[in-house]
């Protein structure tokens, strides 16, 4: 006989900003959770926007919750339906990103985020979000590059 904690739940955090690269990250991270029969744990984060000396108008109906909500979900909806088999769990949390799936990367098995370099000497360099992953996670990260 043998109990749940002799089988450690696997787990595979990735993050989504609705990018083309953090969706096809999300999508790799599905297939490999599929393969490895880990848990995915979707995430993505939004904060209030900040200046410095002046006010930052914010037009009525402006909700980045919700905004980060609906973005999440998109991106999701199309894991869902081709690894039907895959647990998904998602989240949004306000906050910075980096730190936040630092965090997250705590127990995890491998965290994965996108690379979205901007033209071909910038493609070689890593985003600050991935560069921080990288640095900080407490579990192997994959940088995945479309």
């Amino acid at each position: 006989m043998t109990s749940p904690a002799s089988h450690p739940t696997k787990r595979i955090v990735v993050g989504v900003d609705g990018s083309s690269s953090s969706i096809a990250a999300a999508e790799w991270a599905s297939r490999q959770a599929e393969l490895t029969q880990s848990t995915l744990h979707a995430i993505t984060t939004w904060h209030s926007p900040t200046s410095f000396g002046y006010p930052v108008p914010i037009l009525e109906g402006f909700d980045p919750a919700a905004d980060a909500t609906k973005v999440l979900n998109e991106a999701i909806a199309t894991l869902r339906d081709e690894h039907p088999n895959v647990e998904i769990h998602t989240s949004v949390t306000e906050g910075y990103t980096a730190q936040i799936l630092v965090e997250a990367s705590a127990g995890a098995d491998l965290l994965v985020v996108g690379s979205r370099g901007h033209g071909e000497f910038a493609g070689m360099l890593l985003g600050s979000v991935s560069e921080h992953c990288v640095t900080h996670a407490h579990c192997p990260v994959l940088v995945y590059r479309h």
